[in-house]
């Protein structure tokens, strides 16, 4: 490939995103294949506004405010769109772990499927390939409770949540039609199950430049 080949890795809280984006840069690093890692925190030049409306929405939630992050949070990924993405080298692959569908995009009032609406809107870049990691909501809140940080959220407070949060993120891979990666077994097995994806997707795709509008 000549062009950018964008991935995102999505989950709730504890799936283990972090560790397999992690695996799975190594292991196509080792294919010789060029690899971009980027962290949409970091490169969101609104992140201390939005993250001041998701600390008013977590002390008083309302359909109007969690409407408003959710919109913010479609104008922080089109900048990103924008302004990051088409910066980044030909012939690589860009992995980001969170694209649109957070964990706030699965819990209370707003459908993800008017979430995902809103991004497409707004023009936010399409992953060519979007991976859904998940676990057993026990194994996950668990995974998320051993943290250094801890269950630290202003999101999701307890682990009845996580499970909703699990089974609406679910809902959505199946109805979008991304790649489902059960992230319960070993590292290893994720990580071959992942790069594999990667693979088969980087050799569908003609030569083309990124376009953020897509």
């Amino acid at each position: 490939m000549n062009r950018p080949l964008f991935v995102s890795l999505d989950g709730p809280k504890g799936t283990g995103k972090t560790t397999l984006l992690e695996a799975v840069t190594q292991a196509l690093r080792v294919e010789k294949r060029k690899v971009i890692r980027l962290c949409e925190r970091k490169s969101d030049p609104f992140r201390g506004e939005i993250m001041a409306l998701v600390n008013a929405l977590a002390r008083a939630p309302s359909r109007a405010l969690e409407l408003n992050v959710c919109e913010r949070l479609a104008d922080s990924r089109a900048w990103i769109s924008q302004h990051v993405l088409p910066r980044q080298p030909a012939d690589s692959i860009i992995l980001i772990d969170r694209w649109y569908p957070s964990d706030a995009a699965f819990r209370r009032n707003i459908p993800f499927a008017d979430i995902l609406q809103l991004n497409l809107e707004r023009g936010v870049q399409v992953p060519d390939l979007h991976v859904g990691v998940v676990t057993d909501p026990r194994i996950s809140w668990a995974r998320a409770a051993a943290r250094t940080r801890g269950l630290g959220s202003t999101v999701l407070f307890t682990v009845e949540e996580q499970a909703a949060c699990t089974q609406a993120f679910e809902r959505a891979v199946a109805e979008q039609g991304w790649v489902l990666c059960r992230n319960e077994g070993t590292l290893e097995a994720a990580t071959a199950q992942v790069v594999a994806e990667i693979l088969r997707c980087e050799s569908r795709f003609p030569a083309r430049p990124l376009d953020p509008a897509r």
